[in-house]
């Protein structure tokens, strides 16, 4: 047996604007929610010392996209995975006319994409509402949302329709469990926050994704759009089959969102969920139909997998599980805890497509760690990331076992396909990239850009389609 990726397979990275673009108030754009997170996933949206919040200068991409693109291209990239900042077009999300400038920029960056055959795929919404739609309407706990978001579809879509094919439309949307505000606009406080206003909310985000579809498949029907989840295998702690239940139930709350997008109905055991948690669902006429536009793909991100138990003794959080759970003990874990498991990626790309049968696209995975900036023998500057590209390459055989299994894969981009500021902690210290950007957490550096060790491997594994890892 040999292992191998298909001929058309897309190799690339993946980024976020809000998290390289800088150029926070630039060009007449609005002010979003990720310019009052200074520090991360961890601050509540009453903080806003806005100066301290690395996010507003990014790594300059917004000025320097083409330098960018231009090495993306050196590394043979056939896809790039970036978003649209929303408060770029609408600066405040509830106007009727989009900002020109903001949509130029858009523009030109996808055409400098094309101009090295590389395919953008777009995020409509990555962890970006407008703030104006966060404090005026408490995001998407409010219905109005659905209309604002399917105003910007459409001025999107029909502003890119020629550029852009490839389509997802809302970044990790299960994270709304554990991060209402950064995933869904909502300012009201987590811990204030009912079962019942977060899963309306929910319900809101389906309808606007469902509407995305069939907005976009009638201005171009070759747009190929999909849903983005974050993904987590859940093993049971032990076999005992009280964990396995609970194991069960922790992947019920992931699948749910997976199962809207792909199916266009709500599941039966959501149903149970509701019904013993008081949540009514409160469904307008047509919602049903709407729903209906399911995805043309399952995107997700992976980076993780989890453990659950019933022994109330042993529900110990893992310091880096995003969405709960318990350490694994098999495991070894990052920097930032977040466990290492390679074969969890074969799992969960078995899991989707077994119950789909759609095709899938890994649109994020990589380590993020402390990069010590080195010079080489030939006087280069780079970083010798060799547990980069251990982490990558094992995940990457693990993805092509999964091809052999029978899935159907579309494509690979990796997170962070140059340095960026964390999501979770808004640091520049945690690093993704196969490029160094010089840029630290002070504020300091020269925004300068330098090929890691891992740039070249990568660029040699896209140039085999991949039959590199096996040599």
């Amino acid at each position: 047996m040999s292992l191998h990726f298909p001929k058309d397979f897309l190799w690339g990275g993946a980024v976020a604007a809000n998290q390289l673009e800088g150029a926070y108030q630039e060009d007449g754009k609005g002010w979003s929610t990720q310019d009052v997170m200074p520090n991360g996933i961890k601050t509540s949206p009453t903080e806003v010392p806005i100066e301290s919040n690395m996010k507003l200068i990014g790594i300059d991409f917004y000025h320097r996209y083409k330098e960018d693109i231009k090495l993306f291209a050196e590394m043979g990239f056939k896809v790039f995975r970036t978003s649209i900042a929303w408060s770029r077009i609408f600066p405040k999300g509830d106007e009727l006319e989009p900002n020109e400038k903001g949509l130029q920029f858009y523009d030109d960056l996808f055409d400098e994409c094309h101009k090295y055959g590389i395919e953008p795929l777009v995020t409509i919404s990555h962890y970006e509402t407008p703030l104006h739609l966060a404090r005026a309407y408490d995001g998407w706990v409010n219905r109005k949302l659905v209309g604002f978001y399917e105003h910007y579809t459409r001025a999107i879509f029909s502003r890119y329709k020629d550029k852009v094919k490839y389509w997802l439309t809302f970044n990790e949307i299960n994270s709304i469990l554990e991060f209402p505000f950064m995933s869904g606009g909502i300012n009201t406080p987590k811990e204030k926050l009912s079962k019942q206003d977060l899963y309306q909310a929910i319900h809101h985000e389906f309808l606007a994704s469902a509407l995305a579809v069939k907005i976009g498949h009638e201005i171009n029907p070759e747009f190929k759009i999909g849903c983005m989840v974050l993904s987590m295998p859940v093993y049971p702690l032990t076999p005992h089959p009280d964990d396995v239940i609970k194991s069960m139930e922790s992947d019920h709350k992931n699948m749910f969102f997976a199962d809207v997008h792909v199916r266009g109905y709500y599941p039966n055991y959501m149903k149970r969920y509701f019904k013993e948690n008081g949540i009514n669902i409160k469904f307008e006429p047509d919602d049903e139909e709407i729903l209906r536009n399911t995805v043309d793909f399952i995107s997700f991100s992976y980076y993780m997998s989890t453990c659950e138990t019933a022994d109330p003794a042993k529900q110990i959080r893992g310091e880096g599980n995003l969405l709960g759970g318990v350490p694994n003990p098999y495991l070894e874990s990052s920097d930032w805890g977040w466990q290492i498991d390679p074969q969890g990626l074969r799992i969960v790309l078995n899991a989707f497509y077994d119950r789909y049968q759609k095709p899938l696209f890994i649109v994020e995975n990589g380590l993020g760690a402390v990069d010590q900036l080195v010079t080489n023998e030939e006087g280069e500057k780079t970083v010798e990331d060799d547990y980069r590209i251990n982490y990558i390459k094992e995940h990457l055989i693990q993805a092509a076992e999964a091809i052999e299994d029978g899935v159907k894969l579309m494509g690979y981009t990796t997170w962070g396909c140059i340095d960026l500021v964390s999501a979770s902690t808004a640091e520049l210290k945690k690093r993704y990239g196969f490029i160094y950007v010089d840029r630290h957490d002070n504020g300091s550096g020269s925004l300068e850009r330098y090929r890691k060790k891992s740039f070249y491997w990568y660029k040699d594994v896209i140039a085999s389609n991949g039959n590199s890892l096996f040599e």
